[in-house]
Order: structure tokens, then sequence, then C-alpha cells
């Protein structure tokens, strides 16, 4: 037995030899391509700390953000027929929905879930853009309409978060009728009073701007979040001009009267804290979570005959 080789080599190699460095501890902004570290970036809410580029959350990050404590219950959706035009291109559907479901660790392209917000009950939606593009299925349609009778049942408002390429192509026409069906569960809080609210994230384009997107009481967008139905490239090249700067992103939209605000990702849960509370006509939210002052007994005023 050779202990040189069989063991001191192998010691001293262990030693000095390079580590592997999991792929998962950096993240590349594409905006800038500064190379943030996971933990920094967590804790930024996906935002990078170079150039303030607002990077995709998945609704279970926006949801641990905005509800108190992180707490809040998933509110359960019918299953639509899983291949209902047995449709393939490169691959089959079934296939495309098992590799996303893989992927995000999620069921569909939409999560519901109700909770307290800055101790206001609301429910709310989020779209995940990376399942299949966030694209408008008839599960996304379930979705909004389970979220939309849960919010009457239980009398809290909505506060909706898109995120989306438009329609899916996969289920065809099924796909397009989602548009009116998330229209009449929009009317429905609107018949009860209830507020909605549309928060548009990047990018929120097609038949979801086209629809419920764009039906909100209150719309709120993400800094440069891309907001549209056709997208500038394919505007372009249809009327051959060249487009204003920044067309079609949130804050051109702001100024031409489509939105209402374009709000820091930082800033958002408070910002819908208090667009809520003002809808719902409540008084404003107690900063730091405190109990209410109470006020002081007023000492009663000296007599001066006495």
């Amino acid at each position: 037995m050779n202990w040189i080789s069989n063991y001191v080599r192998p010691t001293i190699n262990s030693l000095f030899s390079r580590r592997e460095v999991p792929d998962n501890l950096w993240s590349k902004c594409k905006e800038c391509g500064t190379m943030l570290f996971h933990r920094e970036l967590t804790e930024n809410l996906n935002v990078c700390t170079s150039c303030d580029h607002h990077m995709a959350m998945t609704p279970r990050e926006r949801f641990a953000n905005l509800f108190d404590g992180g707490i809040f219950s998933e509110i359960s959706v019918p299953t639509p027929i899983a291949d209902p035009l047995t449709f393939k291109d490169q691959k089959k559907y079934p296939d495309r929905m098992k590799t996303a479901q893989k992927t995000t660790g999620e069921a569909e392209a939409m999560l519901v879930a109700k909770g307290d917000m800055g101790r206001t009950p609301v429910v709310a939606a989020a779209q995940d853009f990376s399942f299949m593009g966030g694209s408008m299925g008839m599960y996304v349609g379930n979705a909004i309409i389970a979220a939309a009778q849960e919010a009457v049942k239980t009398k809290r408002p909505l506060i909706l978060f898109s995120a989306a390429g438009g329609a899916r192509m996969q289920e065809g026409i099924l796909s397009l009728m989602q548009m009116p069906r998330t229209t009449v569960a929009v009317q429905m809080l609107k018949e009860a009073g209830l507020p909605y609210i549309v928060v548009l994230t990047h990018p929120t384009t097609g038949g979801v701007t086209a629809s419920y997107a764009m039906l909100g009481d209150v719309h709120i967008a993400e800094p440069n979040a891309l907001i549209c139905f056709a997208g500038p490239r394919v505007i372009a090249q249809t009327i051959g001009e060249k487009l204003p700067e920044g067309f079609q992103r949130a804050e051109y939209l702001l100024d031409h009267g489509m939105l209402d605000r374009v709000t820091h990702r930082k800033n958002m849960r408070e910002e819908l804290i208090t667009v809520t509370r003002m809808l719902l006509g409540l008084s404003p939210a107690i900063k730091g979570d405190l109990p209410a002052p109470v006020e002081k007994a007023k000492k009663p005023k000296p007599d001066p005959e006495k």
C-alpha cells in the first residue's frame, strides 16, 4: 500500500482544491449586468441594488411581503380539463404543463390567497410569469372567479398582481373566453361595493391587459413595467414609424392617464394599505402595528373665583 498516493495526496488535494460554488448563490441583473448575492437580493425584494431594476417575483414571494407576518391561507381553485384541444406543437400541452409545474413548484400560473394586510382583511391573486409566461388559460379564469366569489362572500377587497404574456395559445378559443368571464367576476365586486385594485407588473400584455388587468378601481404599476396589448416592436413594424422613448412603459402610461400610480416595490405594501383603507372608508392604518393612541383626559381648568 502506497500511503503517499492513497492518503497524503488526497488529503492535500482536499485542502487546496477549489470548492464548487452553487449556481443559485448569485443572480445577474438583466438591466445593468451586476452580479447580486441571493440573500441581498431577497432582502431588497428582488430589486437590483445597483440600478433599481425590478426583477420578477413569484406569487408566494409577493404574498410573504404583502400579508401581515407573511401569513396567508390559499383559496382553492376548480381544476379545468387538462388538455381540451389535445394541442401539440413541438411538445404536447400536458408535457409543457409538467415541465412548468416541476420548474416553478406550482400547479398553475395564478395563486389566490386571503389574509390580513395592515390589519385589513383582503383577498389577493397573483400571476406567476415563470409559469408558461403567466399565460391566461381556463385555470386563471377560474382563479379570478374564485377570488371574486371569496371576496364577495367575506366582504373583502380584491387585490390582483398581473404578469402575463397574454392568452394561452394551447387552449385556443377557450383561453379567449376567460376575458368575458373575468370581466363578469370584476362586475360582481362592483355590484357588491367592494374595491378592486390592480398592480401591474412587468410584463402585462395581450388579453390580460384587454380584460381584468385594466378594470380596477385603482391601477398601480411597478417602475418601468411593460403594459400593453400589442408590443412596441409589433406596433413599430406595423405603422413603420419610430415610437417615443419609453413607449408603453409604466411611467409613460402614467403621464398619459392610463395609470393612477407608479410605486416602488419597497413602498407597495404601505401604498396598498393606504388605498384599500381609503376605499373602504376606514381610518388610516397605524404605523408599526402599534395600538391606537389613547387621548389623555383633559384636566379641568381652575376656577379663578375659588
